[in-house]
């Protein structure tokens, strides 16, 4: 069972965490480094894993495979809606964070959990389908397209509820997901949510018809993420 220091930021800037994520990466591929030239094994590194959980401002952020066209609105009319864009290092499209959603930073050490990319992100995805049904909702994956979906099978009817895109160096990831529940939707009118056409987004409280304190559901998650990657908590 590996520790993982919970980290909840509350409100902050969009730059000011991925500065912190870049951080916390660069400290632990350091150790790594080190730890290779010196031949010790990989399993008795000091690197710490973290997750950290933030809540961010309006503001789009495109992964480094995404594509400009999927932006439907232009930097006048983002500023004067007060949306901030940054351009990043994750994988995937384009996607929106803001008010009201749960943004989740995992900063973890894969060769401490399993060094294999298709299994974090299923890892990923099934903390926020069992977070889901605590609500009595029914997440589920939908094939080919990484993230938590509802009736992703039936035509007219998919819709995403939480984006995920990720980067790793050295089996350390950052970036991660982000979960949306009491996010105005509207702010998704202005782009092709990570590049996907003809399908919808959505929110807990859209599907639940009522607002969920935040910090209930942050709490929910933080224990099925326990469960699905068997970690121990030390803050």
């Amino acid at each position: 069972m590996q520790e993982v220091i919970w980290e909840n930021l509350g409100v902050q800037a969009y730059q000011t965490a991925w500065d912190l994520q870049e951080h916390y990466l660069r400290e632990n591929v350091q150790i790594k480094s080190a730890a290779f030239q010196e031949g010790k094994a990989m399993e008795t590194l000091s690197t710490t894993n973290r997750l950290i959980i933030v809540e961010h401002p309006p503001v789009y952020t495109l992964g480094k495979s995404g594509h400009m066209e999927n932006v439907l609105i232009d930097e006048r009319e983002r500023q004067e809606k007060g949306i901030e864009f940054f351009k990043t290092n994750r994988g995937g499209d384009i996607t929106f964070h803001g008010p009201g959603q749960i943004v989740g930073y995992p900063i973890l050490d894969l060769e401490k959990f399993k060094t294999d990319i298709g299994w974090y992100l299923r890892g990923l995805e099934e903390v926020i389908i069992e977070t889901l049904a605590h609500y009595g909702v029914q997440g589920e994956r939908s094939t080919g397209e990484t993230g938590v979906w509802l009736d992703p099978t039936i035509v007219g009817k998919e819709r995403k509820i939480c984006a995920m895109g990720v980067r790793c160096s050295r089996w350390i990831t950052m970036h991660g997901f982000a979960f949306n529940v009491n996010t105005d939707l509207s702010y998704f009118n202005h782009i092709i949510p990570c590049g996907i056409q003809h399908k919808k987004v959505t929110s807990l409280s859209q599907e639940l018809g009522h607002q969920i304190p935040i910090n209930e559901v942050t709490d929910v998650l933080r224990t099925a993420f326990e469960r699905v990657f068997e970690v121990r908590w030390i803050s």
